[in-house]
């Protein structure tokens, strides 16, 4: 059997393959509102057979969550409302669907206009270090001023509002919590040194700065009680610098995923912007590699599944072979392959390989007609 479409179960959780839906960005719901429209995008995914859907990143119930009004919340009446209606059409499909809860922390201020009278959630009032990045200059010199610190009320705050908007998720019918811990979003800048600079129980050395990110997911399992599974996104790069790296080491890593593991983390969902790149010199092994092999519970790919070399460097489209990604999953150097812009362009690709059809050729023509 393909290794990609073996059963896997993790928790109260039972996945038919190994195909995840990676969380994309889309800012389809106006007013924090999931509609009818985004119901049905979920749907058509699960329709085409893939094991399981991680959403779009969702806001958590915090005034300063995100910054764009068209980014779904995971609060409020209608927005709750919204989501129950996605979560019957995946099941109806047969699929399986779970939040990934979002707070952008640092980054408030780059999706749209913000109220001046609120503050960006940042450990240390620091945007970070600038390194490669996709902002603009003029933005950069914007959101790069300091601000206040997050207080312990801050703190506190925000660890409330992810428990209020897991346990919402849970009350519309999701199948699990998805956490977005990566990118130099607000749980990742508390583990990057550039951001956090705090010298109190919050900062101040690595085993301090992870403090934050395992106390938000106790809190999570404490609400949502042990089956259900926790799945946690974390990268090296930030957003603010592509080449930022909070693990030098899978010694270093270790130290950081083994107490999120402890705290209730179910699964790793290692973001790497090539999943198939060496994380560490000396090992083949990639970052979903290692976070398997430090932790010892399931961990998932993503980065760059199905897109050949030429066409990630130069754009041009050429056959793909998934043989590496298969091999990977053989050897059970990690369990589950995320895929993201693919499955924007052709909802059916998990029956695309499970027939041993082309992968689908990324057209951004074709992409942007099947949004929605």
């Amino acid at each position: 059997m393909n290794p990609l479409f073996a059963p896997l179960s993790i928790g109260s959780l039972d996945l038919p393959n190994r195909l995840v839906m990676s969380p994309m960005t889309r800012e389809h719901s106006p007013g924090g509102v999931p509609g009818d429209d985004v119901a049905a995008y979920y749907r058509r995914r699960a329709e085409g057979g893939t094991g399981l859907l991680i959403t779009e990143g969702v806001a958590i119930d915090h005034p300063t969550a995100v910054d764009s009004p068209a980014v779904p919340r995971m609060s409020g009446d209608a927005a709750l409302a919204g989501w129950r209606r996605v979560v019957t059409g995946v099941h109806a499909a047969g699929g399986r669907i779970i939040p990934q809860l979002w707070h952008v922390g640092p980054l408030w201020g780059a999706m749209g206009d913000v109220d001046p009278n609120l503050k960006p959630m940042r450990p240390s009032g620091v945007w970070g270090r600038v390194g490669r990045t996709v902002y603009p200059t003029d933005y950069i010199e914007r959101a790069a001023a300091p601000t206040a610190p997050m207080t312990e009320r801050d703190i506190a705050d925000v660890i409330e509002a992810y428990v209020r908007s897991a346990r919402n998720a849970v009350d519309v019918g999701f199948d699990g919590i998805a956490i977005h811990a990566g990118h130099g979003y607000l749980l990742d800048s508390f583990l990057w040194e550039p951001t956090n600079h705090r010298t109190d129980g919050w900062g101040g050395d690595p085993t301090r700065r992870l403090a934050f990110p395992v106390e938000v997911v106790r809190a999570i399992r404490r609400e949502i009680g042990p089956r259900l599974p926790i799945f946690y996104r974390f990268s090296q790069h930030k957003q603010q610098d592509y080449g930022a790296r909070i693990a030098e080491s899978p010694l270093e890593l270790e130290r950081i995923l083994v107490p999120l593991r402890d705290a209730g983390v179910d699964v790793f969902d290692a973001s790497a912007r090539r999943f198939d790149q060496p994380a560490f010199d000396g090992s083949a092994l990639t970052l979903a590699g290692w976070a398997k092999k430090v932790t010892g519970v399931v961990s998932m790919a993503v980065g760059s599944v199905g897109l050949s070399t030429s066409l990630r460097e130069a754009g041009t489209p050429e056959p793909v072979s998934l043989d590496g990604l298969f091999r990977r999953l053989d050897t059970e150097e990690f369990d589950l392959v995320a895929v993201g812009r693919l499955h924007m362009a052709d909802p059916s690709l998990a029956q695309c390989i499970r027939s041993g059809g082309p992968l689908p050729a990324f057209r951004r023509d074709v992409h942007e007609t099947r949004l929605h």
